[in-house]
């Protein structure tokens, strides 16, 4: 059987084959963060599921409520006490916008499709691959090529924040550009498996930057008003990758060498990317803070109109008044002023991992096969549609029902629905139905996830880090998104012939019962406040 995984964490939503699934992470206008998931496993076994990811939109208000659990109490916000000129929301209340951001987030989104392309393509090609470079009964040798991703990722992952601060946003979309566009073409043209793997080691580095500059180049060129929608773009675009890999690979059954073709498509948008990026406006917030005015300027005036540059250099001007740290080294993310808050994401990354979505990804095409399911793509389309509708649903309330209620309610459809996957498996009373309740555990388990889960950690990470400690501190979040994957994908089939799939399932659903307490205790609700806002509150609770 073969399997993808997706990555939603900015969570995102992604696709990638072995035993790890992923999420991306989407992004903030504070945000610069990265999801990916791509795992390991017994190429055989590889099965195919779909998850979410999403991104938020915050609107500005003038006081703020609770911070972690305990509601603080409300202030009114000052532009000139926000520590850093990327924590001024853009807000367009004062007049109509003659300029226009769609055309450069639709640019940006080309990295969220080849994300979602480059994990999703091995899904079909790895059968076939293995047959023409000889390597058709050599599990292990499969695995790294499903694996090599990972590694690339977790390396981009560690790098994207960190190259997008020094040389902009839109020159690391350039730079992304060589691994992705460079990985595809050695992919398509390998005639052994060690060129195939540095193929797919690439790509993962260009996977791992995308997972973090796609979503904080959108949500920092985003208006507040339409932050949110826009950012959930990234996530639908990942999914459009996903499906054009799963499409690219029907051919397959008619020309096995089809394989190479759907990794050498992948070197058009990649090119695409650098050239659009080439004319697309550089972030306001990060010319400013470089000292770069006049650039500055003219970048407000490309998104969002000349009558607008005063009012916004304005701000960015009083945001930087009074306050100008430098950057944070990594020992300051364990000090007293920011763990907290570092911990927070690091966390949420922790019990997504943990939660049990990977064990769904293993077992899904088994359990449709029990229901009489015979069909992959089946399985696929069903897990696909609940990932999908999961996904709309948490867009369209992320800015009503808010960040900190969508995630405990995700966690509790997830809790519940591994408690009805585990008891499918053991309770001879319902035997006669195990088939059929094990489908409806596993499409209401992706569906919650999707609600929340998925979506929210790589969301609300962005909005509650301070600007000096941001880029280290997603890269730490992210690197535990990653490790942990990893680790579960090396000893989940371990710990499931040793305890049983429904102990499991059942430990899975008490992880996901104390996330719903953790997040009650201990996030910060960002709806509906300003990114300076959520400063102001978080600094004064610690």
């Amino acid at each position: 059987m073969q399997a993808a995984t997706t990555c939603a964490v900015n969570g995102g939503v992604g696709f990638y084959f072995g035993n790890r699934s992923s999420k991306i992470l989407g992004g903030e206008l504070r945000s610069r963060s990265g999801c990916v998931n791509t795992g390991r496993t017994n190429p055989s076994d590889l099965r195919l599921a779909s998850l979410g990811m999403g991104v938020q939109l915050t609107r500005p208000i003038t006081r703020v409520g609770g911070v972690f659990g305990s509601s603080a109490k409300a202030r009114s916000v000052r532009a000139h006490a926000s520590e850093d000129p990327e924590d001024v929301a853009l807000t367009t209340s004062q007049g109509t916008s003659s300029g226009s951001v769609l055309p450069y987030v639709a640019v940006a989104c080309l990295g969220a499709i080849l994300f979602g392309y480059h994990l999703g393509v091995v899904n079909g090609a790895l059968e076939y691959l293995a047959k023409d470079l000889g390597i058709a009964e050599n599990t292990v040798l499969q695995g790294w090529i499903v694996s090599a991703s990972l590694a690339g990722a977790t390396v981009g992952s560690f790098t994207g924040g960190t190259l997008a601060d020094k040389f902009g946003r839109t020159k690391t979309f350039q730079l992304d550009a060589i691994p992705l566009a460079f990985g595809a073409f050695l992919c398509a043209s390998a005639q052994n498996v060690q060129t195939m793997i540095i193929g797919r080691l690439l790509a993962g580095i260009g996977i791992g930057i995308s997972s973090a500059i796609v979503p904080l180049y959108i949500s920092e060129i985003s208006p507040t008003e339409i932050r949110g929608t826009l950012g959930s773009v990234n996530q639908l675009f990942i999914c459009i990758g996903i499906l054009l890999a799963l499409v690219a690979g029907l051919p397959l059954a008619g020309n096995p060498l089809w394989w190479r073709t759907m990794f050498a498509v992948a070197v058009v948008p990649s090119v695409l990317l650098a050239i659009g990026m080439a004319f697309s406006p550089e972030s306001p917030r990060w010319l400013f803070q470089q000292g770069k005015i006049a650039q500055a300027e003219k970048a407000i005036k490309t998104l969002y109109g000349e009558e607008r540059v005063a009012d916004i250099m304005q701000d960015l001007t009083s945001a930087t008044q009074g306050f100008k740290e430098p950057e944070a080294g990594w020992f300051d993310l364990f000090s007293k002023r920011y763990w907290k808050v570092v911990s927070v994401g690091a966390a949420l990354f922790l019990f997504q991992q943990f939660a049990g979505i990977n064990a769904v990804v293993y077992y899904s095409t088994a359990v449709f096969r029990s229901a009489g399911i015979a069909s992959d793509v089946a399985a696929s389309a069903l897990v696909g549609a609940a990932n999908v509708i999961g996904t709309m649903i948490a867009s369209s309330l992320m800015d009503r029902q808010g960040r900190k209620s969508l995630l405990m309610t995700s966690f509790s459809g997830m809790a519940a629905s591994m408690l009805l996957l585990s008891f499918s498996f053991t309770w001879k009373v319902l035997a006669p139905y195990s088939g059929s309740l094990a489908v409806i555990g596993t499409v209401l388990y992706v569906f919650s996830f999707s609600l929340g889960a998925g979506p929210v950690p790589a969301l609300l990470l962005p909005e509650i880090l301070s600007s000096r400690i941001r880029a280290k501190a997603v890269a730490l979040a992210l690197g535990t998104h990653w490790v942990s994957n990893f680790t579960i994908g090396l000893y989940f089939l371990s710990v499931v012939n040793k305890f049983g799939i429904s102990s499991v399932y059942l430990g899975f659903s008490i992880v996901c019962i104390l996330a719903v307490l953790y997040i009650a205790a201990n996030v910060v609700e960002t709806k509906g406040r300003s990114l300076e806002e959520i400063e102001l509150a978080l600094s004064s609770s610690t």
